[in-house]
C-alpha cells in the first residue's frame, strides 16, 4: 500500500526542504553551517520505498528520481550545510526488495542506484558530500544482512568525501577488518558508527575510545576517522527506539570517548 508513481516525478516546491535548513541553521550559536551536515534521501531508498506505476523501466524511475533529488542536494549545498545522502538501500535493501532473489541481482541493482546517485551529485565538491549506508535500523536478528565486503566496494564509487557505516550493533562490528581488503580510498573519511541507537544502554566512554581507535587502526590514518552514530536516533517519524535523556547521554559518552581516544593517538 505504499504511495507510487502514477505521472512524471517533479520536485517543484523545496520550500519544505529550505525550512528544515532554516530551522537547522537558526540553532547554530555562531549560525555557520560548514561543518554541520544535513540530510537527504538518496534515489534508490525513494525508489524501493515509493513504488513505480509510470515510468517503462526500474532504471528510467530511479534516474528520475535522481534529477529530481539533485534540486534538494544543491539547496542543502548552497545552505553551507555538508550535504549526507541516507542511502540504506546499499545494503539493507538486500533483505528486503531483494531478500528473494540472487546476491548478483541485488549488486546489480546497488551498481544502477550508485550510478543515478552520481548524476544528481554531479557538480557538487565531493568534500561537501557525506555518504551513510546501513543495514536498516530496527531492532532484530538481521541474520540476513549483506556482508559488508560484498558492497563496500561498490559504495566506493559513490562522488562523496566521507562514508557512513554503522559498527556499533552486534551484527557488524567485526566488519572493520574488510578495509584490510579493500583499503578507504584516500579521498574517504571514515565515519564509523560508535554507539548504538536500538538500545538505551549507554556506552561507556572506555568503550567508545576503543571502538573509535580500532577504526584508526582500521584506516591507518587518525586523521580520516570521526566518530559517529550508527544511525539517526528517530529513524522512523514519530518512533524512537532510545528516550530522549538516553539520547544526550549516548551523545556525551560519544564525546567523553572521542576525547579519551584523542588524548591516546595524539
Amino acid at each position: 500500500n505504499a504511495p507510487q508513481a502514477i505521472a512524471e516525478v517533479r520536485y517543484t516546491d523545496l520550500s519544505g526542504a529550505a525550512a528544515e535548513c532554516d530551522m537547522a541553521a537558526g540553532h547554530l550559536p555562531s549560525g555557520d553551517t560548514s561543518r554541520c551536515f544535513m540530510t537527504s534521501a538518496s534515489p534508490g531508498i525513494i525508489a524501493t520505498t515509493l513504488h513505480n506505476a509510470h515510468y517503462d523501466t526500474y532504471r528510467d524511475y530511479v534516474f528520475a528520481l535522481a534529477a529530481e533529488t539533485a534540486k534538494e542536494y544543491r539547496l542543502i549545498v548552497d545552505r553551507g550545510f555538508i550535504l549526507q545522502i541516507d542511502a540504506p538501500d546499499l545494503a539493507m535493501e538486500r533483505t528486503v526488495m531483494f531478500k528473494d532473489k540472487l546476491l548478483r541481482d541485488f549488486l546489480d541493482a546497488v551498481e544502477l542506484h550508485i550510478a543515478a546517485l552520481n548524476t544528481a551529485l554531479d557538480g557538487i565538491p565531493a568534500d561537501r558530500v557525506r555518504v551513510h549506508c546501513c543495514w536498516g535500523n530496527w531492532d532484530g536478528p538481521h541474520v540476513h544482512d549483506v556482508d559488508l565486503v560484498d558492497v563496500l566496494p561498490l559504495i566506493y564509487e559513490v562522488e562523496a568525501g566521507a562514508l557512513s557505516i554503522p559498527f556499533a550493533n552486534p551484527r557488524h562490528q567485526h566488519e572493520y577488518r574488510e578495509f584490510a581488503k579493500f583499503p578507504l580510498p584516500d579521498r574517504f573519511v571514515l565515519i564509523p558508527g560508535i554507539i548504538d541507537p536500538t538500545t538505551n544502554f549507554v556506552e561507556h566512554p572506555e568503550v567508545v575510545a576503543e571502538r573509535i581507535e580500532r577504526a584508526v587502526a582500521a584506516v591507518g590514518d587518525r586523521e580520516r576517522v570521526i566518530a559517529g552514530s550508527d544511525c539517526g536516533f528517530s529513524t522512523f517519524a514519530g518512533k524512537e527506539f532510545s528516550v530522549e535523556q538516553i539520547v544526550w547521554a549516548k551523545l556525551k559518552a560519544l564525546a567523553d570517548g572521542a576525547a579519551i581516544a584523542s588524548g591516546r593517538l595524539w
